[in-house]
């Protein structure tokens, strides 16, 4: 029978990134690593999250006059700490994994950084919760 805290079933040692990196950096990164969302890391402190969604709604749409080297180009200028959502919904890693659902619903979020003294330690995302179902290690 599975433990039922996030600390089990976590992704260790998420893949992040800094505050200045740029989107263009940041959706290549998610794009290599096959991620929708990356902790933003400043000086080893959790200041933000970003998701894919985030760098969509940033980006200029393919309806405009721009061309594809344009949006590029601009996707290379703005940073990540413009569009991340900043101090993001964190939870402990001996949380259970009904308290992680509970707020995941509650704030319509796919995802929360775990983090023990500020730290993060992790990420426990839906992906995870399907390991769960699946008894998947």
């Amino acid at each position: 029978m599975p433990a039922f805290n996030v600390k089990s079933w976590m992704t260790r040692n998420p893949v992040t990134i800094h505050p200045q990196s740029t989107l263009y950096q940041a959706k290549k990164l998610m794009e290599e690593k096959h991620i929708r969302r990356l902790p933003v890391v400043e000086d080893d402190e959790l200041v933000g999250i970003v998701t894919l969604g985030d760098i969509r709604e940033a980006q200029p749409s393919d309806v405009t006059a721009l061309r594809i080297y344009e949006r590029e180009r601009l996707a290379g200028l703005i940073t990540v700490d413009t569009v991340m959502t900043p101090d993001p919904i964190t939870i402990q890693p001996e949380a259970s994994i009904a308290e992680a659902a509970r707020l995941m619903l509650e704030h319509k979020i796919g995802g929360l950084p775990v983090v023990r003294r500020g730290r993060l330690i992790g990420i426990i995302t839906e992906t995870d919760f399907c390991r769960l179902l699946t008894h998947q290690d």
